[in-house]
């Protein structure tokens, strides 16, 4: 990525200004700390770097498409609406960041893997992969949403993966992460993306250089089509790792507004919704400091969305230092509609 369109590292520490750095146990520094150095040398590493695009381009199909919308365009009335279709059945931004997993930490991954998560599309391109390398795959998934996503789950099986239903607490994203960390001899590699908050606590120094390629993608397309910049990028937010890999490459684009949408759930009030910039307040959660969903004794709350990836009680701290900075606007799904009018 150019020097002109990245945006401002972390510090050593790796926070963005009060946001992030890493929050975990004593026992696993010296581990994170091996993964950081991993994830250094394969960066430096050409071989790595052409063996990684290859499977880019021949296993995930990347570039994917930024398709123009061309009947939204006309039902809205306006501005030229494009998507970038990160969707198929194993999808091409799941595949490519367990890939970047991969080929970040290679020794590791000659052992098993697991895999956080409860979104079925997301852990099914987890068990792709690791179907394609021949490695063994446990995908932790909250009971609740093993019922929502019986569909996928069944894919993941018989794409070789074991899936384990976590049945503690809400039993949905957040006690699926923390399950696989309780057990993580288990298991001796995490795949994370590269965006989520928790691979932020492993390597947090760092920039976003494998899922800003959504961004470095969108970006070099949509000048292709257009011969100009967006006036305009929006994405829902979880965690974070979808936004910012569109975001990043266009952060310091001043011309170029931005807004992620949280889950507005059934209001904002305790327990009903997702939207931690509206509700929520800065606490530790997993690894790392940003906005959390919390009671005033520091308890997490629960959460609530239609959607199987937005109900999360913490934000990316890189969206944290965005908001502050007021270079990317947070709104929920419950108030686009007052941004559609203006």
């Amino acid at each position: 990525m150019s020097k002109k369109t990245s945006a401002k590292m972390p510090d050593a520490q790796g926070h963005f200004g009060p946001y992030g750095g890493r929050f975990v146990p004593e026992t696993l520094m010296h581990p994170l700390q091996e993964l950081e150095n991993e994830y250094l040398r394969a960066q430096k590493d050409p071989a790595f770097k052409r063996e990684f695009e290859y499977y880019l381009r021949e296993f995930c199909g990347r570039p994917t498409p930024l398709y123009f919308a061309e009947r939204l365009t006309r039902e809205l009335g306006g501005a030229k609406i494009y998507l970038k279709r990160e969707t198929c059945s194993t999808p091409a931004r799941t595949k490519s960041t367990t890939l970047s997993a991969k080929f970040s930490s290679p020794g590791a991954w000659a052992r098993p893997a697991s895999s956080r998560d409860r979104r079925g599309p997301a852990r099914r391109g987890h068990a792709t992969v690791a179907a394609m390398f021949g490695l063994k795959c446990v995908v932790y998934m909250g009971a609740v949403d093993c019922e929502r996503q019986a569909l996928n789950v069944y894919r993941m099986k018989m794409l070789g993966a074991e899936v384990v239903s976590v049945k503690a607490g809400q039993q949905t994203l957040k006690e699926a992460i923390t399950k696989p960390c309780a057990t993580g001899h288990q298991h001796p590699h995490y795949a994370l993306h590269p965006r989520h908050r928790l691979w932020r606590a492993s390597v947090p120094a760092h920039g976003p250089e494998f899922p800003a390629l959504i961004g470095d993608e969108a970006r070099r397309q949509i000048l292709k089509q257009e011969k100009r910049l967006p006036d305009l990028l929006v994405a829902c937010v979880g965690g974070g790792s979808n936004a910012m890999g569109l975001f990043y490459p266009f952060l310091k684009d001043k011309s170029v507004k931005m807004v992620g949408v949280e889950a507005g759930g059934r209001g904002i009030k305790p327990n009903q919704h997702a939207a931690r910039f509206h509700g929520g307040s800065l606490g530790v959660l997993q690894g790392t400091r940003s906005y959390i969903l919390q009671d005033k004794n520091g308890q997490i709350q629960l959460t609530h969305s239609v959607s199987a990836g937005l109900d999360y009680a913490a934000v990316g701290p890189e969206h944290a230092w965005l908001h502050d900075r007021k270079r990317v606007e947070y709104t929920t799904s419950r108030t686009m509609r007052r941004w559609q009018r203006s």
